[in-house]
């Protein structure tokens, strides 16, 4: 007898998105898997973050329905608040354009993502100021927690400096590290390779292995370097002027012709010659 099948992740059903007069998403559905990294790519302009920002509550959609399935519940993402996206869904987010807290020290970016179980352990602060010993077991679990996410970033030594004074590839790490503190059912990453030379991501790519294998989680990603996205995607959406037009296994997208299209601005059927299959490895668009 053959076992249920169980459902994705992440349901994306006729997500659209208009601005006025501008569609940036047109009648977009896709599935994620648990356990899986499903890349979303696209050209600039594709509306690859404004799908982003639909799913994690800073957009209400036009039109669409989008289910996060956790814990036998659906979350209807496009009903409840960004808050409680992140909080009962488990929806965690890094951005395009680093956020990090700059003043603050390495550690104490990872314990703030903890905040709101802090929070409930304090009893909304008097807990805190009695430091009675239930917020007190809170506190090393956060601190401990916290720590383990920075030894496995290579972080740890880091700790006690401000985020603002690591290198750049660290800061990318650490925004990393700190959505895994949430505690995420789903990890969405936006652009997690920006400026990333070969070996930085080349250790990002065996990061995110890691958290996808070890940690049972989904991971949605939005990235131009394709070095990246054909090595460790499972599943590839792609995105063109808002439309879906094309999805798949990562080998199958790369070489399917409305991809080559919308990244080269010409039509090719046959398998692609090495020099242009080199520009589409670097997602490049003239």
């Amino acid at each position: 007898m053959t076992g249920a099948v169980a459902p994705p992740l992440l349901t994306v059903e006729h997500l659209t998105m208009r601005f006025g007069g501008l569609t940036a998403v047109d009648d977009l559905s896709f599935a994620a898997a648990a356990r899986g990294i499903t890349a979303i790519i696209g050209p600039n302009g594709a509306g690859k973050t404004t799908v982003f920002n639909c799913l994690t509550g800073f957009y209400r959609p036009s039109v669409g329905r989008l289910t996060l399935h956790r814990n036998a519940k659906d979350y209807l993402l496009e009903q409840i608040d960004g808050y409680r996206i992140a909080r009962d869904a488990g929806v965690a987010r890094t951005f395009q354009n680093i956020r990090l807290f700059a003043g603050m020290t390495v550690l104490e970016n990872l314990i703030v993502a903890q905040h709101q179980k802090l929070m409930r352990a304090s009893l909304y602060t008097v807990g805190g100021m009695l430091n009675l010993p239930g917020y007190r077991r809170a506190e090393a679990t956060a601190i401990e927690k916290a720590r383990g996410w920075l030894a496995r970033t290579g972080l740890l030594d880091y700790a006690d400096g401000t985020a603002a004074s690591l290198p750049y590839g660290a800061q990318r790490k650490l925004e990393i590290a700190r959505a895994m503190c949430t505690d995420p059912a789903l990890l969405c990453l936006d652009e997690p390779a920006a400026g990333l030379n070969a070996a930085e991501s080349a250790e990002l790519n065996r990061l995110l292995r890691d958290i996808r294998d070890e940690h049972g989680i989904g991971i949605l990603l939005i990235e131009h370097d394709m070095s990246v996205v054909m090595g460790i995607s499972d599943h590839v959406v792609v995105l063109d002027y808002g439309r879906k037009i094309a999805e798949g296994p990562p080998a199958a997208v790369r070489s399917d012709p409305a991809v080559i299209k919308a990244y080269l601005g010409e039509e090719e059927s046959e398998e692609l010659p090495p020099d242009i299959a080199a520009d589409l490895e670097a997602g490049a668009r003239p």
